[in-house]
């Protein structure tokens, strides 16, 4: 399960021991909902590697303002605290596979 990130956790949720992938997204966003299911399979299948943060950017407009999140559904990925990799789109559930290998 993702968490949810919020203006107030997001420095904690980032500054975490694991790797973090940041779905940035809004509920009125057709792409954002296809790519949805498979941020939340990864969530679940990755959940030893890497923590999963879904950022609703109307919720949040200060942290997507902050990363320049122009377009959505946007993934950013951290390690360490610092963005490390990001992808605009709807992207692949092996793309994303492929990113965590590297970072995690």
């Amino acid at each position: 399960m993702a968490q949810v990130i919020t203006n107030t956790n997001f420095e904690d949720v980032i500054a975490g021991s694991k790797p973090v992938m940041v779905d940035f997204w809004a509920a009125w966003c057709g792409p954002c909902r296809i790519l949805s299911p498979t941020v939340d399979e990864i969530a679940d299948q990755y959940a030893d590697k890497i923590t999963v943060a879904k950022c609703n950017v109307d919720d949040a407009e200060e942290i997507a303002m902050r990363f320049r999140i122009m377009s959505i559904p946007t993934l950013l990925f951290f390690k360490d605290g610092q963005v490390v990799d990001k992808r605009v789109g709807v992207v692949s559930k092996s793309e994303i596979e492929s990113i965590i290998k590297s970072i995690a």
